[in-house]
């Protein structure tokens, strides 16, 4: 009987402690992308949040960005990254951001003019709208310098940027034109610049999170999706959207940005090491992500979804809807640098 007992006690201990250790360990998000080195003797620790699902090129930079900094510090920076909203949704993160909580954030272009109004450039319709436009933004000093300083004041740095593809909508029914759109309720992100857009085409729009999104879009709460080919395709979107419309109104970014107080707490010759890594793992992101968006276009093709490109006149008037939008958020990024960008660009 004793022996009986003692039986029953191990095999409680074993079901109570060891099976949800082992079933954790099976469910950890990041087991798959875990790094390849010991990081616990490293001297400086970076943490950095992403929403992003690591199979997006532009995501996907962040652990390249941790692998890089590694062996270039020799072993002195450990880039703690944590994708897939893990350290919660981006509001909460650039509280934390501000505060020193975590050292850096690649923030979506939606979610970043919550920072500072001069980051809503790059999602302002119709202006940083292709790869070629990001790339000639991105290397323009007159242009990237005052958007890389835009959230100074709450003691953050803009330190590069990546990709998610070009914006567009994901559908439940074909949508071809403006008078189509507007039988069609869309999710679009907690973003101002976004609202704004929305009203000014009069179209119909939900402000949700992106985690509520599946269910709502299974659910019928909304039937389109404000958001690139890129992450429908990943993130599984097209099997329930089974049309998208190419309108390419602007570049889908996370922009990397830094808690300047962690940053020039670094050594020097740490300070450069970071800067590089990241900007040269960031281009190599944006050009993987040109690659990564003919792959997914072919592959949701390839699976039954079917897509259209906006006409030129449709999008023509989509634009001039948005002369008040234009003129608002020319007052709230600066008038002289909005139109710089804008005469730039186009």
């Amino acid at each position: 009987m004793k022996k009986l007992i003692q039986l029953l006690f191990l095999s409680c201990f074993v079901m109570v402690f060891v099976i949800p250790a082992i079933t954790w360990a099976e469910e950890d998000p990041l087991a798959g992308w875990a790094p390849k080195f010991d990081p616990s003797k490293a001297q400086y620790t970076y943490l950095l949040s992403c929403v992003g699902h690591p199979a997006i090129e532009g995501v996907m930079a962040g652990f390249r960005i941790r692998d890089r900094l590694w062996e270039e510090s020799g072993g002195r920076i450990y880039v703690d990254y944590r994708p897939l909203s893990i350290l919660g949704g981006e509001k909460d993160v650039i509280n934390k951001l501000k505060l020193g909580a975590i050292q850096g954030m690649m923030s979506s272009s939606v979610a970043a003019a919550n920072i500072a109004p001069k980051l809503g450039i790059v999602n302002i319709p119709f202006l940083v709208d292709s790869f070629d436009k990001l790339e000639q933004f991105r290397n323009t000093p007159a242009l990237w310098q005052p958007f890389a300083s835009a959230p100074v004041s709450s003691g953050l740095e803009v330190l590069d940027i990546t990709s998610y593809g070009d914006y567009g909508w994901a559908t439940t029914s074909a949508v071809q034109t403006v008078a189509d759109a507007r039988k069609i309720n869309f999710r679009i992100a907690q973003a101002p610049v976004n609202i704004d857009v929305y009203k000014a085409w009069g179209l119909k729009f939900t402000v949700l999170p992106w985690p509520d999104v599946p269910q709502a879009l299974q659910t019928g709460v909304i039937n389109g999706l404000d958001h690139t080919p890129i992450v429908c395709n990943i993130s599984k979107k097209f099997t329930v959207a089974k049309y998208y419309t190419e309108l390419d109104y602007a570049q889908g970014l996370y922009i990397h940005i830094v808690n300047s107080k962690w940053l020039k707490k670094l050594p020097a010759d740490l300070q450069e090491i970071f800067r590089r890594v990241v900007k040269e793992e960031s281009k190599v992101a944006r050009d993987l992500t040109l690659k990564q968006q003919d792959k997914e276009v072919a592959a949701a093709k390839d699976s039954g979804v079917t897509f259209y490109k906006m006409a030129d006149e449709e999008k023509e008037q989509m634009k001039k809807m948005l002369d008040n939008v234009y003129e608002k958020w020319a007052e709230k990024i600066g008038k002289a640098y909005f139109d710089e960008v804008k005469t730039t660009l186009q």
